[in-house]
């Protein structure tokens, strides 16, 4: 916990915030202040069509105004929960320096259209992050742990630096819209090689898979910076994504790599949550998964997809986190539910499944064609159906009122859809935020692994390897150093 030692020297840190301090206040309310002037900056575009630019250096377009509507509240939510949660530790002035500058180098970095802007707030992002996960000085496995991010965010950045530099020293243009209106006129060598690195700095960033080790060793970060990494940081990925889509949409063999990956990392994080009992590594690991398929979207070309999934999965992740004291408790293991559904119920909740994606296609159009948007079908009749066994396993009220509440299932996909198109709207200016790719092989065989995996899970087949808990439950490890491993570490005495 943040301002107590936890290493294995004693150490003894102040805990007396002084009573004078305005930083915090201040802070909360500077970023209060933000959401407000980004909430009416994007009620006024709406209304009237206005997109402000910089020439060569900023674009306040679509992607920007909502990703600054969308930090800038989460930014909020994190400033006024820490003023209590903060209380009493003595660098809490650095802590709200720290968390107000990320809010401000992120909305930099959303709106910037030069590619040292860019680089540079991507880099400070990362800093400021790494910074924030090192938080409390006495204690070793917090060092640590900031030290083996910040590894990784110099990684991605000189990844992003370098892709961006050649695209700058080939097309003879530092503006990122000027590069991407030349992207179809690139030697395919450097849209390789650019390609190449911007894929590379966006899954270090979000933590995908191999690169999930920075995030899973990341829990010494006080729980509001948690939250803040969470429900935003990990999304610059898809931000990024996004932003360079017209690079990546041309190019098959990239989106492809962008559906492997993606598919991959969803996959790998759902498996290594199964095996988690802490409950902030269990909300690391749904990350890991949830940035999968934010990434996988963008493979799929629904570019706008991938921001809508991220600005709900940021709301989902930041209350789980902001309220995981809550949810601590001491259990003992016991046997694994093996509670069936009878025919009718199984029945009613295939019904229920393909209802929500019938809603689904009917509210966005997704699916209509045979196109990757078959592919999003697929995913939320999977998600239906496992939220209706879920509902039918768990409820205790009689069959037929079960039936019934299953049907009403269907509610938050329309609600979700809804929200999609909405987020389409808004993002309409920005160049191929929809663009579906073809249905081919590899979306097929990805496919056919989640029906798999999801009858694995549904079934329970997995609890019948031990070779593969312990392979995952290895995965799902942080990095030794940032971890207290004997008693004594504790200094509770």
């Amino acid at each position: 916990m943040a301002g107590q030692p936890q290493s294995n020297d004693p150490v003894q840190l102040p805990e007396t915030t002084p009573a004078s301090s305005v930083v915090p206040r201040a802070a909360s309310l500077g970023v209060w202040a933000l959401f407000l002037l980004s909430l009416v900056t994007l009620a006024v575009s709406v209304r009237g069509g206005y997109e402000w630019h910089l020439s060569g250096y900023v674009v306040v377009d679509g992607l920007t105004k909502v990703m600054w509507v969308v930090v800038t509240f989460f930014s909020g939510i994190v400033h006024s929960y820490s003023r209590r949660y903060m209380a009493g530790d003595s660098r809490i002035d650095q802590f709200y320096g720290r968390i107000f500058a990320f809010t401000l180098i992120v909305m930099a970095m959303t709106a910037a259209d030069h590619v040292v802007l860019f680089t540079v707030a991507w880099l400070g992002m990362g800093l400021t992050m790494a910074s924030l996960i090192g938080h409390v000085h006495g204690w070793d496995q917090a060092q640590a742990a900031g030290a083996l991010a910040r590894r990784y965010f110099l990684a991605s950045s000189g990844l992003l630096g370098g892709s961006l530099a050649l695209l700058a020293w080939t097309t003879g243009t530092a503006s990122i819209s000027s590069i991407l209106s030349q992207a179809e006129s690139l030697p395919s060598e450097v849209a390789g090689l650019a390609i190449g690195g911007l894929f590379l700095a966006a899954i270090l960033q979000s933590a995908l898979f191999p690169f999930q080790n920075w995030l899973l060793s990341s829990m010494t970060a006080p729980t509001p910076a948690s939250a803040l990494m969470h429900a935003g940081f990990v999304n610059a990925g898809g931000i990024l994504l996004t932003r360079f889509a017209p690079l990546f949409a041309g190019d098959t063999v990239a989106m492809s790599l962008l559906v492997i990956g993606g598919a991959s990392s969803a996959l790998l994080g759902q498996a290594l949550l199964l095996v988690q009992t802490d409950i902030k590594r269990k909300l690391g690991a749904s990350t890991v998964a949830q940035m999968g398929f934010m990434i996988l979207q963008c493979g799929l070309g629904f570019f706008a997809a991938a921001i809508t999934h991220l600005i709900l999965h940021g709301f989902y992740k930041a209350y789980l986190f902001l309220s995981s004291g809550t949810t601590v408790e001491q259990t003992a293991p016991k046997a694994a539910s093996q509670d069936s559904l009878g025919l009718l119920e199984v029945i009613a909740s295939l019904g229920a499944a393909v209802g929500g994606g019938a809603v689904f296609v009917a509210i966005t159009g997704k699916g209509a064609e045979l196109d990757a948007g078959l592919f999003l079908v697929l995913v939320v009749v999977l998600t239906t159906l496992h939220a209706a066994r879920n509902i039918l396993k768990r409820s205790k009220l009689p069959t037929p009122f079960k039936l019934v509440g299953i049907s009403l299932i269907v509610v938050p996909i329309a609600v979700y859809g809804i929200i999609f198109e909405t987020i389409s709207s808004l993002l309409s200016t920005v160049p191929m935020t929809h663009a579906p790719t073809e249905l081919t092989v590899v979306h097929f065989a990805i496919g056919a692994l989640f029906v798999v995996s999801y009858l694995a899970v549904e079934f329970g087949w997995h609890r019948s390897s031990k070779r593969l808990y312990v392979a995952l439950l290895n995965l799902s490890q942080p990095a030794p150093e940032t971890v207290l491993t004997t008693k004594e570490d504790y200094n509770d005495a």
